[in-house]
């Protein structure tokens, strides 16, 4: 399967009413989908020790979503085989007092994978242009600048992210985005899942079901984001999220073709280096028991 069926092209006008969340392409059941999840939770690690062997390119991955979409799950899957190393995973909450007291992108910058790791972002500056957009009030505490363009904060910052993205990418860091697309009767069926289960009411907020009445605005917010940030160096994929082992294999796979892309290879041995492994190898088969 084309999993680049999921990206978002810059050129086109999109909408998330197009998006199927059911979709599930060939696979028509669960352990279909984790044959091939097994095999690429391998070759991503393997891509991934490249990768830090290398330690030219850095990988950072963004996941945003509504509440209950699997990003915590996804990340625990895709992700088991990678050696912890090499990668960083990072959930960015409310912000502080400190963080407040600098620029949006500042708490993520701090974050940003070194060369030759991988960088999980769970949720990340997005929310800069997602909740603060439904509940603008939140802007108020951001201290900004009296003269503020109130009227085109939503533009201005939608183009600082992408010049922000491509200087990433500029120097090495290879930005994928990942919105995992639940429906809104899902995420329904996975909050009562919640309730009724008492060894996952601790996963449980209230203020998760308060944020579902504005499911309708998020929406909008998370469609506008996409649109104008989905760009040639930093795309976004939006991945169908009702079937949680689905969402899985796309990502995994989208990884893998990222890397591949990637001019990756293992650093060159030295006439110097190869001399020092033949005197270490001669040093232990002479050594005494």
């Amino acid at each position: 399967m084309d999993y680049t069926r999921f990206r978002v092209r810059p050129d086109e006008k999109f909408s998330l009413k197009k998006q199927d969340p059911d979709f599930t392409g060939d696979f028509k059941d669960k352990a279909a989908a984790r044959e091939k999840l097994e095999k690429d939770v391998e070759k991503l690690a393997e891509l991934q020790e490249v990768l830090y062997a290398d330690n030219r390119y850095a990988l950072l991955i963004i996941f945003q979503a509504m509440d209950a979409a699997g990003k915590d799950g996804a990340i625990e899957h895709v992700m088991s085989g990678v050696n912890p190393q090499g990668c960083q995973v990072f959930s960015f909450k409310a912000p502080s007092s400190e963080e407040l007291d600098h620029d949006f992108l500042w708490r993520c910058m701090k974050a940003l994978p070194e060369r030759g790791r991988m960088g999980i972002f769970n949720r990340s500056y997005y929310e800069e242009v997602l909740i603060v957009r439904v509940h603008p009030e939140i802007l108020k505490s951001q201290k900004l600048p009296a003269d503020t363009d109130w009227k085109n904060i939503w533009k201005d910052r939608y183009e600082d992210i992408t010049h922000f993205e491509r200087y990433l990418v500029r120097n090495g860091i290879v930005v994928v985005k990942f919105f995992l697309n639940i429906s809104r009767q899902e995420q329904k069926e996975r909050f009562l899942a919640r309730i009724n289960t008492p060894e996952k009411n601790w996963k449980f907020s209230l203020g998760d079901v308060e944020e579902r009445q504005h499911w309708k605005k998020y929406m909008k917010a998370y469609e506008d984001a996409i649109a104008a940030t989905s760009t040639k160096w930093a795309p976004w994929y939006v991945i169908p999220g009702n079937h949680k082992w689905f969402a899985r294999v796309a990502i995994a796979d989208i990884l893998i073709q990222t890397l591949k892309s990637l001019p990756l290879k293992f650093p060159e041995v030295t006439p110097a280096h190869l001399k020092d492994i033949e005197v270490a190898q001669k040093m232990l088969e002479e050594e005494e028991e």
